[in-house]
């Protein structure tokens, strides 16, 4: 599944919601004729994402083409349960990608818009937050 390699800090802070609620990079398509968006904010894991990907893929017979347009790269810590407080943060559990309204998750071509527009249709449908089918 997807892990980053390398990071440059090891634990992140949780970060706090911006006034800016919408999306500003990452908005349009770039590669492909459809598009899957996000509707809402969430976190996305590794194993949402892989899922959605392995549903696209066996959709459409490995045709076509495929494009991932996030990555979880921000490490999520957990600690052991029925641990006091006290004693640090805990170790890296899994990795997120924050997700906010208006982004674009994964992009498809070369395949039939039915085709197309049903993989991501079931896709979304793997996916923690609203989506919405987007074509060039």
């Amino acid at each position: 599944m997807l892990v980053p390699k390398k990071v440059k800090h090891r634990k992140w802070m949780k970060g706090r919601s911006k006034k800016r609620v919408m999306e500003t990079r990452g908005t349009t398509l770039a590669f492909g004729t459809f598009g899957l968006k996000s509707e809402g904010s969430t976190w996305m894991n590794s194993r949402q994402i892989e899922a959605a990907r392995k549903t696209i893929t066996n959709f459409m017979k490995r045709e076509g083409k495929l494009w991932i347009r996030v990555f979880p790269d921000k490490p999520i810590t957990q600690r052991p349960p029925e641990v006091t407080m006290g004693g640090g943060k805990g170790a890296v559990d899994h990795y997120v990608f924050p997700v906010k309204p208006g982004r674009i998750l994964f992009e498809v071509d070369g395949v039939p818009e039915t085709t197309a527009r049903e993989a991501l249709r079931l896709a979304g449908f793997k996916l923690p937050v609203k989506t919405r089918i987007i074509a060039k």
